[in-house]
């Protein structure tokens, strides 16, 4: 015999009837408005399956609140997921999180990279060398000197004089004050 007894439920009349504080748990759960009727839908969905699950069910406000609650968590683990996603391909493709947030402060610093590319190519090319390990390849002095076959001096004096054409070339093109 059966701890709990059976009764025959009506899956469309119960969302009906408890769709209202159903949406408002799923709410109070993903904190998302616009989330609450995908997550409804999910949960009519799992309703709407097969009297199977409905054999154990005494009461059907519990089973309908759980139903709500373990449906709201897969929502947010399913956004959580995108939302890595795609803060991981923004930073793999040279656009961290923050500029995503404001399109307009995007674009200067695109507008800004641009320029210093442009700058960059005007270098001559050793200047141009030195400046791109040091600060894409994020070489320390000491790889430099390891790499490049010249002194410690030598490294500080090159990349000196190449910050400093750099600099020249960034203040004619009047982006001195967004450099400082």
């Amino acid at each position: 015999m059966d701890a709990y007894p059976t009764i025959p439920i009506d899956g469309a009349a119960a969302l009906a009837a408890h769709g209202r504080w159903l949406r408002t748990v799923i709410l109070a759960r993903t904190g998302e408005p616009a989330a609450v009727d995908d997550v409804f839908q999910e949960v009519a969905l799992a309703v709407s399956k097969p009297q199977v699950q409905w054999q154990a069910v005494a009461r059907v406000e519990p089973f309908l609140y759980r139903l709500a609650v373990r449906q709201s968590l897969l929502y947010r683990r399913r956004v959580g997921r995108q939302r890595r996603l795609q803060l991981r391909w923004m930073n793999e493709n040279g656009r961290p999180a923050e500029d995503r947030l404001d399109p307009g402060e995007w674009l200067l610093a695109m507008e800004l990279r641009q320029t210093v590319r442009e700058a960059l190519q005007t270098l001559l090319p050793k200047d141009r060398e030195i400046l791109l390990l040091k600060y894409t390849e994020d070489w320390s002095y000491h790889q430099l000197v390891a790499h490049l076959g010249i002194g410690h001096s030598a490294v500080e004096a090159r990349l000196h004089r190449a910050r400093q054409r750099l600099r020249d070339r960034l203040i004619e093109t009047s982006v001195s004050e967004t450099i400082r």
